[in-house]
């Protein structure tokens, strides 16, 4: 059984930083694993901000992120984290850790970014910006 879970949420000024945790559960050898950051603002449906390949660190990130948000992990493979910069009102929302093994296919890289391409999921961590 996975489980993983966010914390680092927060309330913040716009311009300012936040860097969001994500353990995933022991007893898994996450090499091997897609891990993403998806996040939910008021209003929208939920959406990919970045990807990362554990084995190699390879990370993807949606057009919104780029230049702001960076996501890595840590050498034992079982914390995902999100650095946020400048951060903006319209970063307000849940975020949430999402993971899944690799496919035994090919698939194309946009699927990283795509919810129903994950199949485990944090509770989500809070994430207020204000103006």
């Amino acid at each position: 059984q996975v489980t993983l879970v966010e914390s680092g949420g927060g309330a913040v000024q716009a311009g300012g930083s936040l860097r969001l945790s994500c353990v995933a559960s022991a007893h898994t050898d996450y090499k091997g694993w897609y891990m993403g950051w998806f996040r939910q603002t008021p209003g929208k449906e939920r959406e990919g901000i970045a990807s990362l390949y554990t084995s190699d660190s390879n990370t993807y990130y949606a057009d919104s992120a780029k230049g702001r948000f960076a996501i890595s992990q840590d050498e034992a493979k079982t914390t995902l984290y999100l650095q946020m910069n400048n951060l903006e009102p319209e970063d307000t929302g849940i975020y949430y850790c999402a993971a899944r093994q690799r496919p035994y296919t090919s698939f194309s890289r946009y699927l990283r970014l795509q919810e129903d391409w994950y199949n485990y999921w944090g509770q989500g961590t809070q994430v207020t910006v204000s103006s």
